[in-house]
């Protein structure tokens, strides 16, 4: 019996539209990279373990997809004690991972290339990245990324331009957002405010997880890490704080001034707020002081963006981070980034219908013929439609002419030309567009000009 074809849970097959689409929000973010003068990586999809761990916290270790040595992977390993632990068994049988962002490979890439490279550095990459995770809606284990870091420079300009490209890219796209904004030195302040100075990790870990299980879980989560209930009584007041930005900001100087850590990032927040105040994004952004973006290596700046009207998490994140380099030896060397992604910003797009209709079509013009000499006759006109930038095909086989229009609409080609006995006797082609409905014949001479104002009257 055959087996039953089927891809691992959290990945997805994409077919012809959905492959268009996605192609759309390529293009679309990768033209705004450019904009801004970022300049494309790539990094390979999988890395030493020694990169990878330890940069993402304890959970995101757990969620390292690992790569089997190959070869005789069990070779000169001897268990201790009978069987060994699985954490045993997989530190010596797996040296490699996939990676599970594209910040941490970055960071090493920017080590190993230091030489290579003007500072400050502005680079973007868009490419998938893997994680070991529960898939569920809108989280997948394999989705790409598409990621716009600056690095070796600590001037907030460079976290408001990012906010800038957020609403570049966003209002192209069609997707109204909202950009959270808190800063991982507030969230040290306030740990230091409620007495727990020390649980910084422990606290932003929890706080992570607001959204999805509320109040009282982080709560008891945050008790469990061995934070007491006076220090929780503290904190709970500190993330349900409401007003405006300025008005949160002014609220927390009272409670935190007295951190020379927490005062640092009041001020960091404040002066990316006047830089905004400038530039004046069309999106909306706040203060968000529930936002801890759980990654260990941020340490200043930290962005959340959501999609307005839909039932999704976040689709665009990232934050500062001052020495990601020097772990791989290379210290001081402060860098910011967001990441956009694709895979929700697509469902997101799908779910409110805000991809133009051209995505849908990638052939705008369909030869359909009745045999042998009419499809030499129509060859040299789709050799020219193509050289004027038209896509075009020729149906290959001498179908019944209901067959080969058919193929026209499923593969909703909006333009088909044809030629029978009448047309090639008078160097003609009759053309039928698949939208209005209507159809004429014209000479082959004007075909090219037809062509052209057909697509103005696309645009």
């Amino acid at each position: 019996m055959a087996q039953k074809p089927s891809i691992p849970k959290g990945t997805r097959d994409f077919g012809p539209l959905e492959t268009a689409r996605r192609n759309y929000i390529f293009d679309t973010i990768r033209t705004v990279f450019h904009r801004y003068g970022y300049q494309p990586i790539e990094t390979p999809a999988m890395e030493n373990l020694t990169t990878l761990l330890g940069k993402y916290g304890e959970e995101g270790d757990k969620l390292l997809f690992r790569i089997v040595n190959s070869g005789d992977f069990m070779a000169g390993y001897q268990a201790e004690d009978g069987l060994a632990s699985s954490a045993q068994l997989i530190q010596h049988i797996s040296e490699k991972g996939l990676r599970y962002d594209l910040t941490v490979p970055f960071a090493r890439f920017v080590v190993q290339n230091r030489n290579d490279i003007n500072f400050p550095f502005k680079r973007y990459q868009i490419q998938p990245v893997w994680r070991a995770d529960r898939p569920q809606k809108g989280r997948y284990r394999e989705f790409t990324q598409c990621d716009a870091d600056v690095i070796g420079s600590d001037s907030l300009l460079n976290e408001a331009e990012l906010v800038q490209l957020v609403d570049d890219i966003f209002a192209r796209l069609g997707v109204a957002v909202v950009v959270k904004i808190n800063n991982r030195k507030i969230l040290a302040g306030i740990a230091e405010y409620i007495g727990n100075p020390d649980c910084l990790t422990d606290i932003t870990v929890a706080i992570d997880k607001l959204d999805k299980i509320g109040i009282e879980a982080v709560s008891q989560e945050l008790a469990s890490k061995g934070i007491s209930s006076g220090s929780i009584s503290l904190l709970q007041p500190v993330l349900e704080m409401e007003g405006s930005s300025a008005e949160k900001l002014s609220r927390l100087g009272s409670l935190i001034g007295g951190s020379e850590t927490g005062r640092k990032g009041l001020e960091e927040v404040s002066q990316l707020f006047g830089y905004l105040e400038q530039i004046k994004p069309g999106l909306t952004y706040e203060l968000d002081l529930t936002l801890a973006r759980g990654l260990n290596y941020y340490t200043g700046a930290i962005f959340e963006v959501k999609a307005l009207h839909a039932q999704m998490g976040s689709i665009c994140g990232g934050g500062r981070y001052d020495d990601l380099t020097g772990i791989f030896g290379m210290p001081g060397v402060s860098g910011v980034g967001i990441s956009f992604g694709a895979d929700r910003i697509y469902d997101v797009m799908r779910d409110q219908q805000l991809f133009p209709l051209a995505t849908a079509a990638n052939t705008a013009v369909l030869f359909v013929h009745f045999g042998e000499a009419e499809m030499l006759y129509c060859l040299p006109l789709l050799s020219a439609i193509r050289k004027a930038g038209f896509n075009a095909e020729l149906y290959p086989d001498a179908d019944k002419m209901k067959k080969q229009l058919k193929y026209a609409d499923q593969k909703k080609i909006p333009l088909v030309m044809l030629a029978g006995e009448t047309e090639m006797a008078n160097a003609s082609v009759t053309i039928k567009d698949m939208v209005a409905g209507s159809q004429e014949t014209i000479p082959v001479s004007g075909v090219l000009a037809y062509l052209a104002h057909w697509q103005n009257n696309q645009r």
